[in-house]
């Protein structure tokens, strides 16, 4: 262990009740008032089911790849579109972590891999991923991070959201630099239904 790893596991000691910002995760957020709970149902077949331990090729420990997902439609949900929102709820600050948030997700899609989030061109004004998706950029400016929580701050929970919608996102609506907070308003009265895949990820002092 290094002298950087050692400030972290103390920062990981003071700040280690900052955690568990599940009432402001995205699916929280006013447009869900009327879905309160999950009607889709994720799986990622490398790691588990809900609430399993991340594979370590899906952090910033390993490859940092994105996991491999996938869900069934619902016959009864007229879906338009999809997105897809990652959030650390277990971040120590004062709300969630958001690690990406992909939108304009084709509705016929049922999976999501790790190619599909591989930018198309880096020097392109407009960055698309090669799924076709749009994204908002992270707090690191980038399209996508993988976990990696602060060395000893425990399990930390990475909530993989995907909200289905009745009415594809207006994106021109949205401005030249979207935000999660303009997305999470402008799917107000369009959502059909979401679920979440939650991986859980700890960096233990070993």
């Amino acid at each position: 262990m290094g002298a950087l790893d050692y400030i972290e596991y103390g920062l990981s000691y003071l700040l280690f009740r900052y955690r568990g910002h599940d009432l402001q995760l995205f699916t929280k957020f006013p447009a869900f008032k009327n879905f309160p709970d999950p009607t889709i149902t994720i799986k990622c077949p490398e790691s588990g089911p809900t609430g399993a331990t991340m594979n370590i090729d899906h952090t910033q420990l390993g490859k940092g790849e994105f996991p491999h997902l996938t869900w069934t439609k619902p016959s009864s949900l007229d879906v338009k579109d999809y997105l897809l929102v990652v959030e650390d709820a277990d971040a120590p600050v004062n709300r969630p972590i958001c690690h990406a948030l992909f939108y304009s997700i084709p509705a016929h899609r049922t999976e999501i891999e790790a190619e599909d989030i591989e930018l198309v061109d880096q020097d392109a004004e407009e960055k698309r991923l090669k799924g076709g998706f749009g994204w908002v950029p992270n707090v690191r400016g980038k399209h996508y991070g993988g976990p990696r929580p602060l060395l000893g701050h425990g399990p930390h929970r990475y909530f993989y959201q995907l909200v289905a919608l009745k009415e594809a996102l207006a994106v021109d609506e949205l401005g030249p630099k979207p935000t999660k907070e303009a997305v999470a308003e402008a799917i107000k009265g369009k959502i059909a239904g979401w679920g979440a895949w939650v991986g859980v990820f700890e960096r233990k002092w070993e």
